[in-house]
């Protein structure tokens, strides 16, 4: 009887992890990804696609993705030996007896994955409402691109709401791409930008890459105010209000008690929770990294060779590393890249790579990649 793998979320970790076991033992295993999507989406698109309506035939910024449908990769296109893709809804996990239960059936595991990403939590912020006034959810990234057009000056707040947040570069990326924007169509005079972030930087990990962005802030007027986290949206009191949500687990996996704090508690080096070859990984797991895709793609990759190992009759020895890396958006069409190693060290060290238009490349090659390695495309 074949081993049987089941992989909840098909985000950066699930994709990887069946991709991986996939080419290692091909259909020897019985691999079952489920998601209650039918696509993918990777989390730069969100900006995609609330800038990348205006075009910028001067400023040459982001993809030129103006529709939510040409960001979106189907996992009809998602074909693996020896994996069966799930279109299914997870209603309940019984970790102690590695069974999920779907809106459509039951699944039992050897191994069970847990990726299933974070949630939003809008409870706690009044005045914030997902779908529309933040750009976290595709949604939401589509409401706001129907209002930046009416747009026509005035106090803009990009507003965290709570942090570890999904992507930490992303309202950054935001503030100095909506900079470059209102210049184009001459409402930059009358204008002001503001970041709410409860982080002390830009980007903590890495004091040369705050370094840099608080200097391209400081150059184009945006104020940065850290330490400090939205708590309450009042439309009255600013233009235009672009928020970041609080993030959490996912019911489902709360009810399964296996978070702590919001989040599932597991051997950051093994990704396993405190039940046996039951693993969770991404945005989901308190790894002490970044929640960004990069980092869950390394982590399906430690979790895929320790499954392979026991399968095998050994002992699992890889570890997750807790490195990986971000692109970041600086306008003008520059790119920079910031490299983070959280675990070899007391403390994370972060390597920064200063934008350029050439590290665009770099970033449109990697979603390249992986649509390629995933998708066939």
């Amino acid at each position: 009887m074949k081993s049987r793998v089941v992989i909840l979320g098909a985000g950066f970790g699930g994709l990887e992890l069946a991709t991986t076991l996939s080419e290692a033992v091909g259909d020897k295993l019985d691999i079952t990804l489920i998601d209650k999507s039918d696509h993918f989406i990777f989390g730069f698109a969100k900006l995609d696609i609330l800038f990348g309506l205006f075009g910028f035939a001067k400023l040459d910024i982001l993809f030129g993705h103006e529709t939510t449908d040409s960001v979106k990769l189907y996992y009809r296109d998602f074909v693996k030996p020896g994996v069966r893709l799930a279109h299914e809804t997870v209603t309940a996990i019984d970790p102690a007896k590695r069974r999920v239960t779907t809106d459509a059936g039951v699944h039992d595991a050897d191994y069970l994955v847990i990726a299933l990403g974070a949630d939003y939590d809008v409870s706690g912020t009044p005045g914030i409402t997902l779908g529309e006034n933040e750009f976290y959810t595709v949604e939401g990234a589509n409401r706001l691109r129907d209002v930046l057009p009416k747009f026509a000056g005035g106090d803009v707040v990009i507003g965290v709401c709570h942090a570890p947040y999904k992507c930490p570069p992303a309202p950054s990326e935001c503030a100095l791409i909506l900079h470059d924007l209102l210049v184009e169509r001459g409402l930059r005079d009358r204008s002001t930008i503001k970041i709410v972030n409860p982080m002390s930087s830009p980007v903590p990990p890495s004091p040369e890459t705050a370094k840099a962005l608080l200097a391209s802030f400081a150059e184009r007027g945006i104020e940065f105010m850290a330490n400090r986290r939205v708590v309450r949206v009042d439309t009255a009191a600013c233009r235009l209000f672009l928020g970041v949500p609080k993030s959490r687990a996912p019911d489902v996996v709360v009810a399964a008690g296996l978070t702590e704090d919001g989040w599932v508690t597991i051997d950051k080096f093994t990704l396993e929770t405190k039940f046996p070859f039951v693993y969770a990984l991404g945005d989901l797991a308190n790894t002490g990294a970044p929640k960004a895709g990069l980092f869950a793609e390394v982590a399906a990759k430690t979790v895929a060779a320790n499954v392979l190992a026991h399968l095998r009759g050994e002992v699992g020895t890889a570890r997750n590393p807790g490195a990986g890396a971000c692109y970041i958006e600086f306008g003008g069409g520059r790119v920079a890249r910031v490299e983070v190693d959280f675990y070899s060290g007391p403390t994370p060290v972060g390597t920064f790579h200063a934008p350029t238009a050439e590290l665009r490349a770099d970033k449109e090659a990697f979603g390249t990649t992986r649509r390629a390695r995933w998708f066939g495309r």
